[in-house]
Formats: C-alpha cells, structure tokens, sequence
C-alpha cells in the first residue's frame, strides 16, 4: 500500500473499509463503458488479470481494473504474506463475485511468486509491492509480453532506473501498454490546468514551489514470530531499500507535478537537507521526516520541494508555479486548480476518480490496439526523487548526471526469510558519502 494521506487521498482506502459501496461501479464509470466508442464492441476475449502486491493500493488497483472492463476476470494473486493474499481475495470477491477466478493453483507466496503468477496464463499485470522490487517485477512482465500498470515510485535507486527504462524500451518495440501510478496525470482538472500551464497561460517559468506535508503514518509491532527479514517486509515503509524513503515514496507526487509543469525537462543539479527531529525511535527504521531540496533546470528555472512526515504541523500537498505572465496553483488537498495573471482561469469542469480513469484508459488501450506507455516520465519523476534523497543524505550538490551514473544498489542481493539484511545507519549530511 502507498502512504498517501487520507485526507489527500480519501478514495484510495475507502474500498477496504467500505467494501459494499464498490459493488456499483461509480456514475462516470458506468458511462463510460455504456457510451464509449472504445468499449461499444468489446473485443470477446476476456483479460485475465494478474495481482502482485495484495496490500491495499495493490487491492484497489484490482478493483478498478475489474470494474474498467466488461470481459476482464482477476486470475492470479501473488504476494509473500498469505494474511495479506486471503484478506485482498475476500474483500475483491465481495465486491466483484464471479469476475474473481483465482482456484487454489494461481494463489502465488513467496519471493518468487511474482514470475509463477506471471507464468500462470495472465494477460495485465498489476505491480503493486514495495517499489524495491519494481524494476525487477516489470522487467520480467514486459520480458513475458504481458501489459502492465506499474505503481509509483518505480524503483529506489538509480540500477533500478535504469532496469525500468530499458523495460519501458522493450515494452514500446512489443507493443505493450504500461501505465504509471502517478494519478494525477489522469485528473481532468489537473490535466486542464497543466495543459495550460504548458501552452504559455503562466508564460517563462522562473519558479515552481511544491510539497508534500503531511502527519506520520502506520508502523506494526514487532512480532516474536517474525524473522528481520519478515519486521522490515511488514513495516516497509521505514527502510530506503523498500520505499525508497518517503520523499520518493509519497512526496514523488509532488515533484512529478513540478516536471510536468516544466514539460518534464532533466534538472541540472539538486541540492537539500533533511534529517529525523520528531520520528527519532527504531520502530521508524533509517528514514528522513522531513526533506527540502531545491531543483535547477537548464534554462534557470528553480524547483523548490518541501515534504515531511510529522504530526501537529501544518499541513500542504500543492504546486504552485510563477512565471513573467501569472502564476498558477493546484492544491491536491482543496481541489483547487486556478491561473492568475494576464489570464485569469479556475476550473469548473467534470470531476473524476483518477486512480479508476487509469485503469479504464489502461484497457481501453489493450482493446484498441493503441498502447499507452508511461514510462520515461514514470521513471524520470521517480530518479527526481532519488536525486533529491541523495542531496539530502549527503549534503552535496548532486547533477542529473551523478546521480543516473550512481552505482549504489540498495537491498541484499537475494531475497530470503532468514537473510539478517542490517539496518543502516541514518545518513548524515557531511558524513554519508556519495556513491
């Protein structure tokens, strides 16, 4: 599950505490099956559907892909905590009854289910674990010929970058749709807004300011039963190798609106500090709680992030972009999107479910023939993030270059329940070296 807020992000967890009221397929949905050119001759093939990661983004994801399309069936789940498997089975099969087809031989454990579920007959793939895992996941979907809809952040390190780029690559010479997890890119008010922000309404932009502020979030007790191993897997979230520390796993939102709003150029070079001040016990691993880097681009623009995970502050999960005609602002958390200056504009049009138009643009795709791939922006917003960490870990200045050219591959080599993979120190600003 990703950690967004849930005042940010009320619809994300509302399936699985509510699990009756997404029996019906939302208004928009429905007409959208119902009138679409795409969808008036479906295709007679049913899409079989393939689960990795069945904690609660990896549970609505499924959901909004069985409710996407008429002939779509889940086939196959896959995850390494059986609790975590049964739990995300049950609540789909209320919610969708026959459209659930998984028999006992396509439930996947283990570190290694993920390829048994990919082997298993599949045509889309949801890749929804830990994004330490990711590159690896999506490499052998696209190997395998599969479509895939590929969660954010895609990766933890720059290796891993590099794996997802050249998947991308694969997937665009096969013809496959691979579609990111960065919703907002499927928000019609911030499509509208960005749009305009990119066709000059703002003008030259000198300055885009965003964050990504926000309380802490859930930790689970240490168990006497659990491995290392099993306490790090549990509480991911915590430990860079598996989340990529939260500017990479939550705040990346944030700064994918930054380089959309620029037109997704490469930054120069980041720099930024950040450190641990309230989050300071051992339940809450190796990472930062608060982050703030600063961006330069090619042509002098600034990007200026904040973000920090830390109870009774005030909170902001925004944009805002200046430049020599206006200034914009989106602000994810009171809906508004508005443009002033020389031209002065405030969306007023159709509202909907991002995280649901993913997944019926997804398989309008694969029907029509016509794929869609997020890749190179999926894996560019990502490596923004993973530069801004590295700044901020070290306390140097940090190029585009430097940082794609970065060797350090964080996690153990292999994945096993015994493997004792140590806890990191916290990095150090001045002390943590680059590598």
């Amino acid at each position: 599950m990703n950690a967004h807020s849930d005042h940010a992000h009320p619809s994300r967890r509302k399936f699985i505490k509510t699990t009756g009221s997404v029996i019906a397929a939302s208004p928009f949905a429905l007409n959208l099956l119902s009138s679409s050119p795409v969808f008036a001759g479906l295709n007679s093939e049913t899409l079989k559907v393939g689960l990795v990661g069945c904690g609660g983004r990896g549970t609505g994801a499924a959901n909004q892909a069985l409710k996407a399309d008429d002939n779509v069936v889940l086939h196959a789940v896959a995850d390494v905590f059986e609790d975590r498997l049964n739990s995300s089975l049950e609540n789909l099969t209320k919610a969708h009854g026959k459209k659930v087809k998984v028999d006992e031989g396509h439930k996947f454990l283990g570190f290694d289910a993920y390829q048994k579920l990919i082997d298993s007959g599949v045509d889309v793939v949801l890749l929804a674990t830990p994004p330490g895992f990711r590159p690896d996941h999506l490499t052998a979907a696209v190997e395998a010929g599969k479509h895939v809809f590929c969660e954010k952040p895609v990766a933890v390190d720059a290796p891993g970058i590099q794996k997802v780029l050249a998947a991308a690559k694969k997937a665009k010479e096969k013809n496959l749709s691979l579609m990111s997890g960065f919703c907002w890119r499927y928000h019609y008010p911030k499509r509208e807004t960005f749009g305009k922000i990119l066709e000059g309404a703002v003008g030259d932009i000198s300055t885009i300011y965003n964050t990504y502020n926000t309380g802490t979030l859930w930790s689970k007790p240490r168990q006497p039963e659990w491995s290392e191993m099993e306490y790090q897997l549990r509480n991911w979230l915590y430990y860079n190798w598996l989340s990529g520390d939260h500017i990479a796993e939550q705040a990346v939102h944030s700064l994918d609106m930054m380089s959309w709003a620029l037109g997704d150029p490469k930054p120069v070079s980041a720099v930024g500090t950040g450190g641990r001040q309230v989050r300071t016990e051992d339940q809450f691993g190796h990472v930062y709680d608060h982050f703030a880097i600063v961006y330069e681009y090619e042509k002098g623009a600034k990007g200026f992030h904040f973000c920090r995970q830390q109870f009774n502050c005030e909170n902001s999960y925004a944009v805002e972009v200046f430049g020599n005609k206006g200034n914009a602002l989106v602000d994810c958390t009171r809906g508004v999107h508005e443009i002033k200056g020389q031209t002065s504009w405030r969306f007023k049009g159709e509202q909907n479910d991002m995280y649901q138009t993913e997944h019926d643009e997804l398989f309008a795709a694969i029907r029509k023939g016509t794929p869609i791939n997020d890749g190179n922006y999926m894996a560019q917003s990502t490596m923004l993030a993973i530069m801004g960490r590295m700044a901020a870990y070290t306390g140097q200045k940090i190029t585009w270059e430097q940082a794609m050219n970065s060797k350090e591959k964080l996690g153990p080599e292999q994945y096993t329940w015994d493997v004792q993979y140590p806890v990191s120190s916290v990095p150090k600003p001045g002390i943590t070296e680059f590598s």
